[in-house]
């Protein structure tokens, strides 16, 4: 029999040494090594059932995850691959922990051959006799359990919240069993969106080791929308109960009940968060379109990588409240953080989430409303509700893809190597011009007719042209108002300023007069210096006031365009100047 081993190894000398032993091993068939948890974990959750290892050797000093909870972690996802623990201290203490945590044997460092073949063919003929019991020595059983989706925020304000909540939703319309997760322990408001008094918490679950369908069933809430909620503590000191350990232990009882587990993870890093973005198979970033958020998401994402997290390329980007005329685009927040962008969008939607929000009703927000269709529609892209291209079913409960409004029908959103040439990339269109190159919508409500493409391929750019007509010609009178008011507001000015210099040439023409002639010449003058438009209707009065020829000029201001009409108040300009003697 052939042994398959996978060994998860940090250190390169360590590694060199392993090697060499594995390949002196005559029945041993050593796989690419993994480097670090998060590697290992993808590494098998990425394995077709059949090709899963038969044992799994993992280095004491594998990180970011402890040892043991790494073993806890692959005995709990995929129950029928032996683990060896290779340990330089191979006390009792530490054999025990390891059985304890569902290792099939313990192996010193530095390895000896004869010690490690040993072990390994001891946790290969058991895990071959845990596939014959179970699977009838045709398949293992089934490995990582449901999917698990981290939200995470660049920074406060975001919508992150909103976002968790609106993709459980939309799984949970799809038939889909769902559980949601808040994991912002100090300040997590999934129970206040969703209008949910529940005294049990994610902290009642922290100190549990052993956590039984009979007990996450006490403290998980059943939501009317079918939604299994796992709520944050009321008294946020609580959070602190939560550590990376006991957040690894609920998420895996999560998912090995739920076909969907959404965790809300807020925009602070906690060891329960990094440990839930770290074992989550799409940690999702939500940012807006600003600089500042922008620049939040690139510290979260350089963060992650610090500490061995997640990195950069394995997450994806969120942008909300996008508009199209925003100067920061999903592609030049996907350049400045390293991420992948997602190809759907959420625009602005203050209006239609202000009372959902205020009321604690998200969960009955406006199936018309934009921001919900965006979201339903990042669902699909991310996987979680499955549409089929010919019009079928969703996956998971036969829910018709009328029931989920703003879904639009993709092709290979979720499709597997057979549908979509074996790299997740979308299959070609039916004109063959490129993957993904005709994407099939059905006319209707919320859909283009068969056939038609956006500008960008992004299923939604045409349909949100009704929209933004409809908006401009809302705002468009108010703006035409605005621009009537500043041009009234300069004529009247100017207005001003007119007869105030009527009345100074005026005056100073009856100063300058000889004779008896002052006061005609006054009013000519004072008439002379208006335009055709402001002169009719305007009275001047001239007169001498002891040494000082005095022009008082009266005018009416104009109403949009000079000459037309007039406004029924009156400008008052005045000026003096000294006789000159004659």
């Amino acid at each position: 029999m052939t042994i398959r081993v996978l060994a998860a190894v940090g250190d390169p000398e360590a590694a060199r040494v392993l090697d060499g032993l594995l390949g002196r091993l005559p029945d041993a068939e050593p796989l690419p090594r993994a480097g670090d948890s998060a590697r290992l974990l993808d590494t098998l959750g990425g394995l077709p059932a059949a090709d899963l290892p038969e044992v799994v050797l993992v280095h004491e000093d594998i990180g970011p995850t402890p040892a043991l909870e790494l073993i806890r972690e692959v005995a709990l996802r995929f129950p029928a691959v032996g683990v060896v623990l290779l340990t330089a201290d191979a006390g009792p203490a530490l054999y025990a922990a390891a059985m304890d945590s569902g290792a099939r044997g313990v192996a010193g460092l530095p390895p000896a051959g004869d010690e490690l073949a040993a072990r390994v063919r001891a946790a290969a003929r058991w895990a071959t006799g845990v596939r014959r019991h179970l699977g009838g020595g045709q398949a293992p059983p089934p490995g990582p359990g449901g999917t698990l989706v981290a939200v995470t925020g660049a920074k406060g304000g975001v919508g992150t919240t909103v976002t968790a909540v609106q993709l459980a939703l939309a799984a949970a319309a799809a038939g889909r069993e769902v559980a949601l997760v808040d994991l912002d322990l100090q300040s997590g408001d999934v129970a206040s969106y969703l209008d949910v008094q529940f005294r049990r918490s994610i902290a009642d679950l922290a100190q549990i080791t052993d956590i039984t369908p009979r007990v996450l069933q006490e403290a998980v809430f059943t939501h009317r929308t079918g939604l299994g909620l796992l709520l944050a503590p009321a008294d946020g000191e609580r959070g602190e109960e939560v550590t990376d350990t006991a957040a690894r232990h609920i998420l895996s009882a999560l998912r090995s009940r739920f076909e969907v587990v959404v965790v809300d993870c807020g925009t602070h890093l906690t060891s329960a968060g990094a440990a839930a973005v770290e074992a989550a198979d799409t940690a999702l970033l939500v940012t807006t379109p600003d600089v500042v958020a922008v620049r939040a998401a690139k510290r979260v994402v350089r963060l992650w990588d610090r500490l061995r997290v997640r990195k950069a390329e394995d997450t994806l980007t969120v942008v909300n409240r996008h508009t199209r005329a925003a100067e920061i685009q999903p592609r030049l927040v996907a350049r400045a953080t390293g991420t992948r962008a997602a190809r759907t969008t959420v625009p602005a939607g203050y209006k239609e989430l202000q009372p959902a929000v205020d009321s604690g009703r998200m969960h009955e927000l406006d199936p018309r409303s934009a921001v919900r269709r965006a979201l339903w529609a990042l669902a699909g892209e991310l996987g979680l509700v499955t549409v089929a291209a010919d019009g079928g079913e969703h996956r998971g409960g036969g829910t018709s893809a009328r029931a989920l409004p703003g879904l639009r029908r993709r092709r290979a959103i979720t499709a597997g190597p057979a549908e979509s040439g074996g790299d997740g990339t979308p299959p070609p269109g039916p004109d063959g011009t490129g993957p993904g190159a005709l994407t099939r919508v059905p006319s209707g409500r919320f859909g283009r007719r068969r056939g038609e493409r956006g500008p960008r391929g992004d299923g939604g750019a045409r349909d949100d042209r009704g929209q933004v007509t409809v908006e401009f010609l809302g705002v468009l009178p108010m703006v035409l108002g605005v621009l009537v008011v500043l041009w009234q507001c300069v004529l009247t000015g100017y207005t001003y300023s007119l007869a105030g210099d009527s009345a100074d040439r005026g005056a100073r023409a009856g100063a300058a007069a000889r004779g008896g002639g002052g006061a005609a010449a006054c009013a000519a003058a004072a008439l002379e210096e208006l335009p055709a438009a402001w002169r009719e209707n305007t009275t001047v009065d001239c007169g001498r006031d002891g040494a000082l020829w005095r022009a008082t000029v009266r005018v009416r201001v104009p109403a949009v365009f000079p000459g037309a009409a007039h406004l029924p108040w009156t400008v008052t300009g005045t000026a003096g100047a000294a006789a000159e003697e004659t």
